[in-house]
């Protein structure tokens, strides 16, 4: 019998043919991004039946919210996040011009409160199910792959948000001698009762002090021939106090920066996400710098040149608007590139740029829990008046999280401009380099046309 029959090497040309084919397939799979599998599986006729029922069971329509948004953020994820840095650096500093200067940052308790509901309900409501999870889709049902390592990752940069605010508040308060970045400040008149001479008219009796006289200088002279230098209203600051201060604006300026991180990274995620940051920290803005304007004056500054410096604090904000915005645009690529959805960090699709919004969320929930908590916790004596502001607490809690409730779903613009969708493929094109180009159509569309290499 030949040794290559003509039906035996037919059966083998099959055999070769199939695994080729096979090898070929897989590495093409391997090769495939997250967004390319998206994309093939709602190729697949059940999807497609669950994308027509979604479609014909949810009805979307314009609210105010979302005229208010698409007005406000009206561009590219780039340029959103700068404007927002704008909207939450530029009003809460203007407003300081009408704050007398011996305002009690302790009086701000309730919008305290109102900030705190903001920005918890920001990180739980949005961050955290946009970190782990990812944004619903409005037109079609989405999946979650879910890949080894990357929730690890996520929480690892939760981890590092939270504990890098901590060494923050710990340096400063190691540097204050242990008055820490508080906006809880004394405001108490300093009076200073120095004696001079041999005598001490609190030795005299209380008869002889009555009758003591003032002098020109401002001194009082008792029966005894006693001076007592009595000095009120003294705006001589301790160094001590001054140091604070300035400490206080590196760190109001180190704090900006991660707010300015925080815009970046939460409208390179999704633009109700960049939204809802933007109001929470516009609302955490306004008592924090009214606390820091307070302690300024307490330092020593004038009313003009504590506002100047929170202006030049603000100036942090832009820088990290910035850099994340430089991250995103240069270190989103690692894991969707040409080397496959593997070929992030350890192994994962997640690149550094993805770390911006979980260090974010991190960060959010010191200030909204351990940084802020403790102010809201201290209690006077008289428990009528207590239990009234603990109630406005908890309203003023509840309604800044309500807020950060009703953009819960995608934010559809006018116009019929799909904000979340064209962002969305906006983000595809944008980490698929090398897999796809882009074409920008105005200032607000963003149409995608995919080339998928061999």
């Amino acid at each position: 019998m030949p040794l290559f029959h003509p039906r035996r090497l037919a059966v083998l040309l099959c055999v070769a043919a199939v695994c080729v084919y096979a090898e070929k397939h897989a590495a093409s799979i391997a090769t495939m991004s997250i967004p390319e599998i998206e994309d093939k599986l709602q190729e697949c006729p059940l999807i497609q039946d669950l994308n027509n029922y979604k479609t014909a069971t949810s009805r979307v329509t314009s609210t105010l919210t979302s005229r208010i948004f698409s007005f406000l953020f009206p561009s590219t994820p780039a340029i959103n996040a700068l404007l927002a840095t704008l909207y939450i650096s530029g009003p809460p500093n203007f407003l300081l011009a009408l704050c007398p200067p011996n305002i009690d940052p302790a009086s701000l308790s309730v919008m305290v409160a109102f900030a705190v509901g903001g920005l918890l309900g920001d990180t739980l409501f949005h961050l955290l199910p946009e970190i782990f999870l990812g944004e619903d889709a409005p037109e079609h049902v989405r999946f979650v792959l879910v890949e080894p390592n990357r929730n690890l990752l996520l929480g690892v940069a939760i981890m590092v948000g939270f504990v890098t605010f901590v060494a923050m508040d710990k340096g400063l308060r190691i540097a204050t001698g242990g008055e820490g970045h508080s906006h809880d400040h004394g405001h108490g008149e300093l009076e200073v009762v120095k004696p001079v001479g041999k005598g001490s008219a609190l030795e005299d009796s209380p008869a002889k002090s009555t009758r003591s006289r003032k002098s020109k200088g401002g001194n009082e002279i008792g029966n005894s021939g006693t001076e007592l230098q009595v000095v009120k209203e003294q705006k001589e600051i301790n160094a001590s106090v001054k140091l604070a201060g300035y400490l206080n604006l590196i760190a109001d300026f180190t704090h900006n920066i991660t707010d300015g991180l925080a815009m970046a990274s939460s409208f390179y995620a999704s633009p109700t996400i960049g939204a809802t940051t933007t109001v929470a920290v516009f609302f955490h803005e306004i008592p924090h710098e009214v606390g820091d304007f307070a302690l300024l004056i307490q330092s020593g500054f004038t009313k003009r040149q504590a506002m100047g410096a929170q202006f030049v604090t603000a100036l942090g904000a832009l820088l990290g608007t910035l850099i994340g915005i430089a991250v995103q645009e240069y270190g989103g690529s690692g894991g969707e590139g040409a080397g496959g959805r593997f070929d992030g960090l350890m192994g994962t699709s997640l690149s550094w740029g993805d770390m911006l919004l979980p260090f974010t969320a991190g960060t959010f929930l010191y200030v909204g829990t351990v940084a802020v908590i403790p102010e809201l916790l201290e209690t006077g004596k008289d428990r009528g008046v207590e239990l009234k502001k603990t109630a406005q607490q908890f309203a003023a809690m509840a309604t800044g999280a309500g807020i950060m409730l009703l953009p819960g779903r995608g934010v559809h613009l006018d116009g019929g401009f799909d904000y979340g969708r064209e962002m969305g493929l906006y983000n595809i094109e944008r980490r698929s380099k090398g897999r796809a180009d882009q074409e920008v159509i105005g200032p607000t569309k963003i149409k995608g046309r995919r080339r998928i290499r061999d």
